[in-house]
């Protein structure tokens, strides 16, 4: 920190960063990083390029699902020491299908103040801009590998009212639309959001047996977001 330069109070921010395009990192973001004591990076790489790239050069430490029980313990110290510490995950906001929570609910344990900076996260995206009902809906995360517990839960969740919202790698998600056609029908309505804010960004909306020759037809790499649509639900 330059002398002079505004302090931020001590506590752990939340700072959501792009998940594609980086010139949709907010204002706040940029500031709060700026004056960091420290950020914490699900991939010091990754993070250090962002900061970088915005031009900041602040004190990194790792913070991913491997060392997350240690370092959330870590950073709260840092927090209660009098620290402001910035956690980032990869792309997106904390917390959310990313490292985060360990960290959040130690320093609430303590009574330590965290403060969440919002920004992109591809859930938001995926539900606005879907044309699937969007006044409520539940969000699943990544779903297990394994096929069968992939089918139990789509069974379970078969006569949700409302929307369904799942994370799904470019490696399984031909398979799981396979599977959303057999559990939900061939004619349930999904909506398939690949590599949002990208240059690549493409949208697939139909039925779920229309939307996987779509994908099997065109490019199943990148990062993948599903959306089903409540079983009553028409285009």
């Amino acid at each position: 920190m330059e002398d002079g330069e505004r302090r931020l109070p001590a506590g752990l921010y939340l700072v959501a960063t792009p998940i594609g395009n980086l010139e949709d990192i907010t204002l706040r973001a940029i500031s709060v990083l700026r004056m960091a004591d420290g950020v914490a990076c699900e991939d010091t790489r990754t993070g250090g390029n962002l900061l970088r790239h915005l031009g900041i050069r602040r004190p990194l430490l790792s913070y991913h699902e491997h060392n997350e029980r240690q370092r959330a313990i870590q950073l709260a110290d840092a927090v209660a020491a009098g620290q402001a510490i910035a956690l980032v995950s990869d792309a997106g906001t904390p917390a959310i299908s990313d490292p985060g929570f360990r960290a959040v609910r130690e320093c609430r344990r303590r009574g330590l103040p965290v403060i969440p900076i919002p920004g992109p996260c591809a859930l938001a995206a995926a539900i606005s801009a879907a044309g699937l009902p969007s006044d409520a809906f539940l969000f699943l995360g990544f779903l297990p590998p394994r096929s069968a517990a992939r089918r139990g839960i789509l069974r379970r969740h078969g006569d949700f009212p409302h929307t369904l919202v799942i994370y799904e790698s470019c490696h399984r998600v031909q398979k799981f639309l396979g599977e959303i056609a057999e559990e939900l029908g061939p004619g349930r309505t999904v909506a398939l959001a690949r590599e949002l804010t990208k240059l690549h960004e493409t949208w697939s909306v139909g039925t779920a047996a229309a939307v996987a020759e779509i994908l099997r037809a065109g490019v199943a790499r990148g990062e993948f977001t599903v959306l089903i649509a409540p079983a009553d639900f028409e285009l």
